[in-house]
């Protein structure tokens, strides 16, 4: 959405097919299709082409798409999602098939595995969101490396909002994030045990919700705090804690480092080539996936005197106006080769 906002507002025609409601003010055209909310296939069984909740949810999202998809009104497409919505984008069309380009905003397996549904991925240009992907991708694919933003207008650095939030006293880590096995918040919970007079609060949800509570109420009783907050509320939140943590290994663009660090909020996160790519030498690393590692990176950045205006000139690196205009040159060369 962001990218195609800052796209229309450089002068391009942009259409935003998806599930949610329109939101009103925004630059590009929107198509609703519906979908059906992926909580609903929280147990549904785990197959290939639906291999989780989040695959269930995006077939049902296909019928909409394929009423509201004109395949001849685009010069290009752009998806993240696969396979459901990258094979209905590339469909055989009468007429001219646009130029389809993949983000790998979702990881890059589909680009470069050749097991199951991913065999039969291909694509006009891909999206590289970090250096590694890029790397593994270049020579296959038409390939460009760009990061994602933020938005400095939105997330800034100002003053705590706690009590508007319903936050506790005391020292805040928080995390942002889905309760699933790959963002490990149990992990986060056993290092939290460490530090007795801090508490966790994560805004996100997920299938794992219950079992992470029963671990929180058995390792840290009266520090775990999950919140669910409108989006507009979101860099309140991270202004009002005192260090934001991030344990997921394996995706391929934590949003969430650089809209933390736009907040001037220091960031805990693993000691992994792209985390650093993202958060240079700013960020409070652990080395190691220990629950001592990871409590002292927390105390480091909860104890750290610092304004975090390092944090935020980092942060500029990513603004949503220098990446648009990175997507933008892309596609016209993705659009104009043979």
């Amino acid at each position: 959405m962001s990218v195609a906002s800052q796209l229309a507002r450089q002068g391009d025609e942009v259409t935003l097919i998806g599930s949610g409601p329109e939101r009103p003010g925004r630059e590009y055209r929107y198509i609703r299709a519906p979908s059906i909310r992926r909580e609903n296939f929280e147990r549904w069984p785990s197959l290939p082409m639906f291999r989780n909740e989040t695959a269930w949810e995006e077939a049902s999202f296909v019928p909409g798409l394929l009423r509201a998809y004109r395949p001849t009104d685009y010069d290009v497409t752009l998806t993240c999602a696969y396979p459901w919505t990258s094979w209905t984008l590339r469909r055989p069309a009468a007429g001219q098939r646009p130029k389809h380009v993949f983000v790998t905003q979702n990881g890059d397996w589909p680009a470069f595995s050749d097991s199951s549904e991913f065999r039969l991925f291909d694509c006009d240009g891909l999206i590289c969101t970090n250096p590694e992907y890029y790397e593994r991708n270049k020579e296959r694919y038409r390939a460009a490396l760009i990061p994602n933003g933020v938005d400095p207008a939105r997330f800034s650095p100002g003053p705590s909002e706690r009590a508007r939030l319903g936050l506790p006293d005391g020292p805040v880590v928080l995390m942002v994030s889905a309760l699933i096995a790959s963002k490990n918040v149990d992990e986060a919970i056993r290092a939290m045990a460490l530090l007795p007079e801090a508490t966790l609060v994560v805004a996100g949800d997920g299938p794992l919700r219950d079992e992470m509570k029963a671990l929180a109420d058995q390792l840290i009783p009266g520090r775990y705090v999950r919140v669910s907050l409108p989006a507009e509320d979101m860099p309140a939140l991270y202004r009002s804690a005192d260090a934001f943590l991030h344990l997921s290994r394996d995706e391929s663009f934590g949003n969430v480092f650089v809209e933390a660090m736009a907040c001037g909020t220091p960031v805990v996160a693993y000691d992994l080539p792209r985390t650093r790519w993202i958060v240079g030498n700013g960020g409070f690393l652990a080395g190691d996936r220990t629950s001592e590692a990871i409590a002292s990176g927390l105390k480091r950045a909860m104890d750290h005197d610092d304004d975090g205006s390092s944090l935020v000139e980092r942060a500029q690196a990513f603004k949503w106006t220098s990446v648009a205009s990175q997507y933008r040159d892309f596609l016209e060369r993705v659009v104009s080769a043979s």
